[in-house]
């Protein structure tokens, strides 16, 4: 399949692996990377040492394109901004932050810049600054989500913004949803919690049976009343975390409740004390594949779909 996205960054399909913060390591990345797709390792809470450590162990494993994740707000973002120009990796998508605080760094180094964004007017800034492309993520995603739903960033993003690849994000989680976000006029697709449930994925094996077990109702959004959404799956944490946000407990009190507990749910499995970031679409994430049959799997559902569009025009 070609799109503007397979031909920027040199892949077969135009699919990339979302940067999970603790779960978008070397072996998954490698593995969606060699599947046709574009692996990206996420560098949020990591130090320098182990990202070049990580950079350097994924091209052990792969020789094809991938990417790295930087959360711009992070402390040490300068310095990792310096060891991805180092180490001159493919591409970089950006969130929580202004890109344009390493755009021309990144862009000096050859790497193509990819911002996260959540509407029309960032959109539209990122593509007049040079951005290589750009993600819209709908709120239906899992982890750090915006305002508005995927379905709505399509409608508002696609039409207005045509000078580069417009790559969709945000409850995709199999070829029907990919294939829609293609009619809509997008590049490519950005999934990120299907491949938590593959073979190469590092997190807990509780943290996955939970996610197998979930139904379209059991995630909720924690934080969204104060402007910092995290979507995430029900448990004891987040009916503690609700409880307090909707009493009014001040934020620095929000902040250190939910510091650590992304890696403690998903990590070391402590499922209900922890957080489970998983996307909106969870009745389709029944089962534990390899990353090659993941993306297989999508493709083939993808192309099904586009070629039985056709039939409503006949």
């Amino acid at each position: 399949m070609q799109t503007k996205l397979t031909e920027l960054l040199k892949i077969k399909y135009p699919i990339l692996q979302g940067g999970m913060a603790w779960c978008s390591e070397a072996e998954l990345v490698a593995a969606v990377s060699n599947s046709g797709g574009a692996g990206i390792i996420a560098a949020s809470g990591r130090t320098t040492e182990w990202l070049q450590k990580e950079i350097r162990k994924t091209r052990t494993l792969t020789d094809k394109p991938f990417g790295v994740n930087i959360m711009l707000q992070a402390q040490n973002i300068m310095e990792i901004t310096g060891v991805i120009c180092r180490e001159k990796v493919d591409f970089v998508t950006t969130g929580a932050g202004n890109p344009l605080l390493v755009m021309d760094k990144l862009k000096t180094a050859g790497i193509k810049v990819i911002p996260v964004v959540p509407n029309v007017k960032l959109a539209q800034r990122m593509a007049d600054n040079k951005a290589d492309a750009i993600i819209i993520e709908g709120m239906e995603s899992g982890g750090h989500i915006g305002q508005q739903t995927t379905m709505a960033l399509m409608e508002n993003v696609l039409g207005n913004v045509k000078s580069i690849p417009v790559i969709v994000a945000g409850g995709i989680s199999d070829g029907r949803a990919m294939a829609a976000a293609l009619l809509m006029g997008a590049a490519g697709v950005q999934i990120g919690s299907r491949f938590l449930l593959t073979n190469e994925s590092n997190i807990h094996p509780a943290a996955k049976a939970l996610i197998m077990a979930a139904t379209d109702t059991d995630s909720v959004t924690t934080g969204y009343s104060r402007n910092h959404g995290v979507r995430c799956l029900r448990n004891k944490f987040t009916d503690k975390y609700l409880q307090r946000e909707t009493q009014g407990a001040p934020d620095q009190e929000l902040i250190e409740l939910g510091t650590g507990t992304n890696y403690k749910g998903l990590i070391k499995g402590d499922i209900e004390n922890g957080t489970i970031m998983v996307g909106q679409a969870l009745n389709v994430l029944k089962e534990i594949k390899p990353v090659a049959q993941v993306i297989e799997d999508l493709m083939a559902e993808c192309t099904a779909t586009l070629k039985k569009a056709e039939t409503l025009l006949q």
